[in-house]
């Protein structure tokens, strides 16, 4: 597995004449939005900063890619290509899902790419003015492993009053991996010993979204529920396997709710699962993410339902290769 990506690019510069054209991508934690910004201070914390300068040409550069060298025909002489290298540690783009009524950017994790003509030839902390920038919001995606290992697995046993034998209730999926929009089949056995009757399954998936960098605000959120009107009587068993699929269109009202980083007005997806890999530092990552899927048992008991839960553990789940992810490569 490579330890960076790469990310190329070209800028047209119209006055060969300037002192110096400088380009940086940022990798930025947003925790507030712009319109909450006062005296000055700016509710945002850059995880991670590149700077390289483009004009005049310093050192050498790197061979340009079919793409740059496309760009650069539209360009023509004026054209200058760029190549950043990045840790694929770094931070996936996710943001908090706002409001309906909600304005300006909301919370999260998003990386800009900036061009900006200088005065002077390396000043790092020279004021540029916004006339002269041009700027370029792009996202990197969770990089999808290879190998998908098996998934897990939970089982419980629970008695109820009045009954000296219990139900169990076994539940797993067959991968720990999968990708957005594909149908999650979960795997429920049920052994019910006693008198009772259970009356129905219900399935949910759960996300947890854990933002790290501001404060330690960990919280949880139903993306999916569906009820199953399964009934297994007294001393009898079930075998059977459910489908689910979670999806952001069906939690387009959640305020609060991570989705994958998002490029204009674009569709998205539910946020991709945060997977932690050997030198990742767990602190710099802003938001991290994960799902668990909880299936559960009502069962009848004198007019009253009893609940039996089990929890198989969290599938990973990861943007589709046709959509934001290319399985074959690190993240971009």
């Amino acid at each position: 597995m490579k330890s960076h990506s790469t990310n190329r690019g070209s800028v047209l510069i119209l006055k060969p004449y300037l002192s110096a054209v400088w380009v940086y991508l940022a990798c930025a934690f947003r925790y507030g939005s712009d319109d909450l910004d006062v005296i000055g201070l700016s509710f945002r914390k850059d995880i991670w900063v590149k700077r390289i300068q483009i004009y005049p040409v310093v050192g050498t550069r790197p061979a340009n890619t079919p793409m740059q060298e496309a760009l650069l025909k539209k360009c023509g002489d004026q054209g200058h290509p760029f190549t950043f290298t990045i840790d694929t540690n770094l931070p996936c783009s996710v943001g908090l899902q706002p409001a309906p009524e909600d304005a300006g950017k909301s919370c999260g994790v998003d990386y800009e790419v900036k061009a900006y003509i200088a005065k002077e030839a390396d000043d790092p902390d020279e004021k540029i003015s916004k006339k002269d920038t041009c700027r370029l919001i792009i996202r990197k995606i969770q990089f999808a492993p290879g190998k998908v290992g098996a998934g897990p697995k939970a089982d419980i046993s629970k008695n109820f009053m009045m009954s000296d034998k219990p139900v169990h209730l076994e539940a797993s999926i067959e991968k720990e991996l999968y990708f957005h929009g594909d149908p999650i089949p979960v795997n429920v056995k049920i052994n019910n010993e006693t008198t009772k009757v259970v009356k129905k399954i219900k399935i949910t998936v759960e996300q947890t979204t854990e933002v790290l960098l501001y404060q330690s605000d960990k919280y949880s959120k139903t993306v999916l529920t569906e009820e199953f009107a399964e009934e297994i009587k007294g001393e009898s068993t079930l075998e059977k396997t459910f489908t689910v699929i979670p999806l952001l269109s069906n939690n387009k009202e959640k305020r609060g709710l991570a989705v994958d980083g998002r490029l204009k007005d674009e569709d998205t997806n539910l946020a991709s699962t945060t997977i932690i890999r050997p030198g990742m530092d767990k602190g710099m990552q802003g938001i991290m993410v994960s799902y668990k899927i909880k299936v559960n048992l009502l069962v009848s008991s004198g007019g009253l339902l009893g609940g039996l839960t089990a929890s198989p553990g969290p599938p990973h789940l990861i943007s589709t290769p046709a959509g934001l992810s290319d399985t074959s490569h690190s993240d971009n």
